[in-house]
């Protein structure tokens, strides 16, 4: 074959290829119900639709945030790229002619349907960028609250939600993400655990009640959650002088703040008081033992904790390491 004839040839060729992809598109038309140049621009169909829904030109500018010449032109534009009337007029205002009435019909489940879609997508997002973080309430309300807002200052996309709660954690029905315990119960295998401190016990109390407490006249506060752990650190410190009473409180973040109004010593959790006794609003003279427990994060699902999970659990391990 001659150089001329394999140029026309090639030329032939492309000529057969733009008439195939010609035909392909013409054919993919004819199957759509209705092209894209053929759709009604979305700003004149929400006119009308807004229009027709108020009964008014009037109440569908001011719903708009548009003039009334504003939302009468997009109207009259879209009659005139349909090649029908949408309103008639009716005495002094104006009637959904036939075909208007289909069309708002249509338009009317198609906004509803859209906003629907819209909403559930949000929800959806959101979801993705939110942790539901169950914690023991004394903990809660006396350690982990005041420091949330470091953790939402450097993970501000995070939406952080708090379940408070003690014990065993049902994690799907309660749609629990990861929660903050004692480890003092048994824990099922599928649960996965990361250790936060160690739990340590003292006696706390305001300055004031220093010598009332080395005097042994003093009032001792325990949580009914811990019923013996006053008789028990007393037996581990037989120098300590006995309280004249032992008052019992339903939870530990009572005890300490009544032992910041000075309504005796409480024995507490060193996670509790640290914040108060770090600003000289309480004193710690025996200090804090340990109890041979711990304080740690637990979760169900994947072995290792990634995305945002992640973020929090190392967010909280520093947090562990400054108690």
């Amino acid at each position: 074959m001659c150089i001329r004839h394999w140029f026309a040839w090639i030329n032939y060729a492309k000529q057969i290829q733009h008439k195939k992809r010609y035909f392909l598109r013409y054919i993919g038309d004819m199957r759509s119900p209705m092209r894209r140049s053929e759709i009604p621009s979305l700003d004149d169909l929400r006119a009308f639709e807004t229009a027709a829904r108020l009964g008014s030109v009037r109440l569908a500018a001011n719903s708009l945030a548009l003039t009334h010449g504003a939302v009468s032109r997009r109207i009259t534009k879209l009659s005139e790229d349909l090649g029908f009337n949408l309103f008639e007029k009716c005495g002094r205002g104006l009637s959904l002619t036939a075909s208007g009435e289909v069309l708002n019909l249509t338009l009317g489940r198609f906004f509803t349907e859209l906003a629907t879609t819209v909403e559930s997508l949000r929800a959806a997002n959101a979801q993705q960028n939110s942790l539901v973080l169950s914690c023991e309430p004394s903990v809660a309300m006396r350690w982990l609250i005041p420091r949330l807002a470091s953790f939402q200052a450097v993970h501000p996309d995070i939406a952080l939600h708090l379940s408070v709660a003690g014990g065993p954690v049902e994690f799907r029905r309660d749609r629990i993400d990861m929660a903050i315990r004692r480890l003092d119960f048994a824990l099922p295998e599928a649960w996965h655990v990361r250790r936060l401190f160690p739990e340590r016990v003292g006696p706390v109390m305001s300055p004031q009640l220093a010598a009332v407490f080395a005097s042994g006249n003093y009032i001792a506060l325990g949580s009914k959650t811990r019923a013996d752990a006053w008789s028990r650190w007393l037996s581990t410190h037989p120098s300590v002088r006995r309280p004249a009473e032992i008052r019992f409180y339903d939870h530990h973040f009572l005890i300490v703040e009544a032992a910041l109004a000075g309504l005796g010593v409480a024995l507490s959790p060193r996670v509790l008081a640290t914040d108060d006794v770090d600003r000289g609003r309480l004193i710690a003279p025996a200090g804090f033992d340990p109890d041979e427990s711990h304080y740690g994060l637990i979760w169900a699902g994947e072995t290792e904790l990634s995305g945002k999970a992640n973020y929090l659990a190392s967010w909280l391990q520093e947090q562990c390491n400054l108690i």
